[in-house]
């Protein structure tokens, strides 16, 4: 898929703990809704990949992260156009998480990412996750 001005570029973090990582299911009656996904979020004009994702998952969970390695992107066309998702490694040495956008969340080890229902667009990630390409 070729890049254009009208990608939407959102971010993906990948947090991990324990050898699991941390997955979030989105709300009913949102985009979406009831699949699951990599925590993240719509990239705002000016701003950088990293300080999105700070931004994003204080919004979304409340809590402070630190961005890491850049994991790779890829490109999915939904209804409304196509995203570019790039994935990080955050590191989070928190112990609380509040929901505030997603309806549930869960630490799944990479041999359970196979039977989740992944948004489209996470499904690559989910998989280098499973296969060990992106190691916890």
């Amino acid at each position: 898929m070729s890049k254009s001005r009208n990608i939407i570029r959102v971010t993906a973090a990948i947090l991990s703990r324990d050898g699991k990582v941390l997955i979030a299911r989105r709300r009913p009656g949102a985009h979406q809704g009831n699949r699951w996904e990599f925590p993240g979020g719509k990239i705002e004009a000016g701003e950088s990949p990293e300080h999105c994702l700070c931004r994003e998952l204080q919004e979304e969970f409340s809590i402070e992260a630190t961005v890491g390695d850049y994991l790779g992107s890829n490109f999915h066309r939904y209804e409304f156009g196509v995203i570019e998702l790039m994935a990080f490694r955050v590191a989070w040495s928190g112990d609380r998480i509040r929901l505030q956008d997603h309806g549930e969340i869960r630490w799944a080890a990479p041999d359970e990412l196979a039977g989740i229902d992944f948004s489209p667009a996470d499904i690559p990630f989910a998989e280098k996750i499973r296969t060990g390409a992106i190691t916890l």
